[in-house]
């Protein structure tokens, strides 16, 4: 049998019960113990089945409280919105030269952003962004106008989220560094956020399961309930 190392024999808990919210998100701070400031993840099991179109869920979410990671966001936008993205705070901005990039490998970014008239040119790049959740969709805000306003929110805390095949949503909420009452404003946020994008399709009952961590950390359970109160 493998021995457990100093973290794991230090860890504290009930990772089985379910617990509030709260309570949860305690735990997991103080299971936090690596030597950087381990990011803080979320994990909701969905009552829906992403196979089906009507059972899709897809969006996004301004955490209130920001993510605590710095985004490195790309634009695709020419002209008078390529200075409004770079004026923004944009990592990266172009039209065709940015395209040769990332085409020839270039990834350095974590969000992409194009204005509508550039979606002929992204398009092309389908087999590269998609598979890495980085096409630019009008549903979650990257295709638009207004790239400043998309950059800010990037730049500010706006996350995305999509339901996976197994009917788990899950993204980074923040990182232990932060405090208890910031961690459970971006808690509430995200999961409003889905709850509001429940699809036509889901029947009984949406919100399963819910598991809150961090990078090293084991995995606390919430009870559904206690996010509702």
């Amino acid at each position: 049998m493998a021995k457990q190392t100093k973290r794991v024999k230090a860890r504290t808990g009930d990772t089985v019960v379910p617990m509030g919210f709260a309570e949860a998100i305690a735990a997991v701070k103080t299971n936090a113990t690596a030597k950087f400031d381990e990011s803080i993840e979320i994990a909701v099991n969905l009552g829906v089945d992403p196979r089906h179109a009507d059972q899709q869920v897809r969006g996004v979410v301004n955490l209130p409280s920001g993510t605590g990671r710095d985004v490195r966001v790309a634009v695709f936008a020419k002209d008078a919105k390529a200075a409004e993205a770079l004026a923004a705070g944009a990592d990266i901005v172009g039209a065709e030269d940015l395209y040769e990039k990332i085409n020839g490998g270039f990834m350095d970014f974590d969000r992409v952003i194009a204005s509508p008239d550039m979606m002929a040119l992204v398009g092309r790049l389908g087999k590269v962004l998609g598979p890495r959740g980085l096409m630019p969709n009008p549903k979650v805000g990257t295709v638009t106008p207004n790239v400043a306003q998309a950059v800010k929110d990037a730049k500010g805390g706006a996350v995305e989220f999509r339901v996976e095949k197994a009917g788990i949503a899950h993204g980074g909420i923040g990182k232990a560094s932060f405090t208890q009452e910031a961690l459970e404003a971006n808690v509430k946020a995200y999961v409003d956020a889905l709850q509001r994008a429940r699809p036509s399709g889901a029947k009984g009952t949406y919100v399963k399961r819910i598991t809150l961590s961090s990078t090293m950390g084991p995995g606390f359970k919430i009870d559904p309930a206690s996010l509702n109160a």
